[in-house]
């Protein structure tokens, strides 16, 4: 089990790394050699979670959209709103997910395929939409498939610029703005002036999630522990 927690934390301080390398440089002048400077790890650590640069900038993508999560609300759309925010907050200095932003909108190299972060995304606003819709909280006549991609480009947008005036400081400002405008669009009016949309509810959440995180670690770590004694004890 300790092997097993050393690898896991060994591959999450590989990925920051490489994240932070992207986030920097970008996905083509990015090297093996920064990454494992800035991990501190061997190359045979490296390659022992990941074979190429490739894998590790696809798995930079993939975790990102891992790294959102949202406590459930009585209003599905306000967790819509709550996982943009989140995302919006963490932006400013999260590294997992700064390197995944670059990764997934900078104009590069074709060896790449930025498909699959995009999409996943899409497939995760679609996910909360439809579900939102269900409970009608959405408009009838809502495409919810091209609501998602709508939100998940123009998010991409609004980031860029962010990222070019403030180095997305003012992104959850930007992106309260911008529900605040194509909300009423998709929403059932009733549901409107029951939505949360202020700037300071991404910093808000994340706290609130990593303290129910860093609460669940300490309780499974006292929970190894005292299954451990036992096991020691045991005839």
């Amino acid at each position: 089990m300790a092997r097993q927690d050393r690898a896991i934390r060994t591959r999450r301080v590989i990925l920051e790394a490489a994240a932070s390398v992207f986030d920097e440089s970008g996905f083509d002048r990015a090297t093996i050699a920064e990454i494992l400077a800035r991990a501190g790890v061997t190359k045979g650590a490296l390659y022992f979670h990941f074979s190429s640069k490739e894998e590790l900038a696809l798995a930079v993508l993939h975790e990102q959209v891992l790294d959102i999560a949202v406590r459930p609300q009585q209003i599905k759309l306000q967790e819509f709103v709550d996982a943009g925010q989140i995302l919006a907050y963490r932006l400013r200095d999260d590294a997992i997910q700064r390197g995944a932003a670059r990764l997934a909108i900078e104009q590069g190299s074709n060896r790449l395929d930025r498909r699959q972060s995009m999409s996943a995304w899409t497939s995760f606003v679609e996910g909360l939409l439809k579900e939102a819709k269900a409970r009608g909280e959405v408009l009838e006549s809502v495409n919810v498939r091209d609501a998602a991609e709508l939100f998940v480009g123009a998010f991409a947008g609004i980031q860029m610029m962010s990222k070019a005036f403030t180095d997305q400081d003012d992104l959850c400002h930007r992106l309260a703005v911008f529900f605040e405008h194509t909300l009423p669009t998709i929403a059932v009016p009733a549901m409107l002036a029951r939505l949360r949309l202020d700037p300071e509810r991404g910093a808000l959440l994340d706290a609130e999630l990593r303290r129910h995180r860093e609460a669940r670690d300490a309780s499974d770590g006292a929970a190894g522990a005292a299954a451990a004694h036992l096991l020691d004890a045991a005839p």
